[in-house]
């Protein structure tokens, strides 16, 4: 067993794909696929099924490459430390419903470890997504919610794939709307006072069961829905339409802009955020401080 051998397969485990990552460790796909099969054959385990579509981990596959994953995190260490080596580049992936505290403490652990080369990914998705991305190693941290209506079906699924999930706080609903919106004077605003305004949601792709909603309460019948991919579309139509969208209340003027404002909604339900990760992995470095910057948002 070698370093390259074990940068090999977790290079194949974050691109899931035998070509793609031959491509990005500059060596050809049967040198890649032989190199696998011998670590596989000295280890007497498989890392990797092989499907029509790609690879996938095996179960005990995610358990070697959790090892794998702190080997080299510790060799790049020792080369940073004895050697004076910082040509590699740090590789760190977080997946996640749309927060902006996600995305503050993302670029803190940029500005952190960054330096002048470094490969993030910062995957804002659906939420049967960011539980695949984690269990499949393409993500160490996944951050989504959980509330009454959907924690027993998600907490199933969680684990069942071999992860845990940790409370990083517990939110009221809030409604984001625009600062010029007719409902913007009030303190709290009640469902009733919504039903004249357009409902905006992420939408879930083939997971579009109310139990997969990133907003809560989106099992309530509405007669104006919008489904959008990403933020910055839904928040031009809070804006252009005097929409709505339900979340957390937790808001970031520099992300979000100054004109989106979040006021409580009147009603008896919560929303339990915390993040996702592999139960049996220690966290790299890089996913520990982003851990320590999430909980720095949170506090203010």
């Amino acid at each position: 067993m070698t370093l390259q051998q074990l940068r090999y397969v977790v290079t194949v485990a974050e691109t899931g794909n035998i070509t793609e990552a031959a491509k990005l460790l500059f060596i050809t796909q049967p040198s890649l696929t032989a190199a696998i099969h011998e670590l596989e054959k000295e280890m007497q385990i498989t890392i990797f099924n092989r499907t029509n579509k790609g690879v996938v981990v095996s179960n005990e596959g995610n358990l070697f490459l959790s090892y794998a994953r702190q080997v080299l995190e510790q060799t790049s260490l020792l080369e940073e430390k004895y050697l004076k080596r910082k040509e590699h580049s740090p590789r760190f992936s977080v997946s996640c419903q749309h927060y902006a505290f996600a995305v503050n403490a993302f670029v803190d652990v940029i500005r952190e470890f960054g330096g002048d080369k470094y490969d993030f990914t910062l995957r804002e998705t659906q939420t049967y997504e960011i539980i695949e991305d984690v269990s499949k190693l393409k993500s160490e941290i996944g951050i989504l919610y959980t509330s009454s209506k959907n924690e027993e079906v998600i907490m199933k699924i969680i684990k069942q794939n071999g992860l845990k999930f940790e409370e990083l706080f517990v939110a009221k609903p809030h409604v984001f709307i625009y600062s010029g919106h007719p409902l913007a004077h009030k303190d709290i605003i009640t469902l009733e006072e919504l039903e004249p305004y357009p409902y905006l949601s992420f939408e879930q792709g083939a997971y579009n069961s109310f139990y997969f909603s990133e907003e809560i309460l989106s099992t309530l019948d509405r007669d104006k829905n919008i489904k959008v991919r990403d933020r910055a579309t839904l928040f031009n139509l809070v804006v252009g339409l005097n929409g709505y969208t339900v979340s957390s209340g937790v808001i970031s003027r520099e992300l979000n802009g100054e004109h989106i404002i979040a006021r409580p909604l009147a009603v008896d339900e919560s929303m339990r955020i915390g993040t996702i990760t592999q139960k049996n992995m220690p966290l790299s470095r890089y996913a520990t401080a982003y851990m320590e910057y999430l909980k720095k948002y949170i506090t203010k």
